[in-house]
């Protein structure tokens, strides 16, 4: 048994970033490596959000006036971290609502994140999300929707998903390949986990 502080360690890995930094490539392809479960907070509060016809930064926006929807989606994931070992979270706060696990954050300029996600984006997609093919004005809404969830989280929890200081391993992904932040996380998990 190992033990973090005063708690066990489990074999959970938390990741944070921000957005088109390669969250979910890397955590799926951590919890197949690692045959671990799959989880997503963003699946949760994008399905909240459709379910209330919102796209996700209206629903960023609404959840700042609105703690229901932070509050499903948080609860989802203590229960997850209660119940549950062997898995990879992608998501904002998992950090924090599990401090037992491994927890990585994905850096990266938010300029390439803009290029990252509208080559990634289909039509249909951009239009859900009302994403412009702009890098520049993208580029500002991932800006607005960073600077929402900060007030957002620090409001709730007076806890900054975007502090560095949050997490065992930070890795800026636009220096690596998706296998290369891959590899380097199990690396670092398995010597974490000894």
């Amino acid at each position: 048994m190992v033990f973090y502080g005063f708690m066990e360690k489990k074999h959970i890995i938390t990741i944070a970033g921000k957005p088109g930094s390669g969250k979910s490539t890397t955590s799926k392809g951590l919890a197949q490596l690692l045959s671990y479960q799959h989880y997503s907070s963003g699946d949760f509060f994008r399905s909240i959000g459709k379910e209330r016809g919102f796209d996700v930064l209206a629903a960023n926006l609404l959840a700042e006036q609105e703690k229901e929807i932070d509050e499903l989606v948080d609860q989802k994931l203590r229960d997850l971290g209660t119940e549950g070992n062997n898995m990879v979270i992608d998501s904002r706060m998992a950090w924090h609502w599990m401090p037992y696990s491994f927890r990585v954050y994905l850096d990266l300029d938010l300029s390439v994140a803009a290029k990252r996600i509208l080559a990634n984006a289909d039509e249909a997609r951009r239009a859900a999300e009302f994403i412009s093919e702009d890098e520049d004005i993208y580029a500002k809404t991932l800006q607005d929707r960073l600077d929402s969830e900060a007030k957002r989280y620090m409001s709730l929890y007076q806890a900054n998903p975007y502090d560095i200081r949050n997490y065992d391993l930070v890795v800026d992904s636009g220096a690596y390949t998706a296998l290369e932040v891959q590899a380097l996380i199990l690396e670092q998990y398995n010597l974490w986990k000894n």
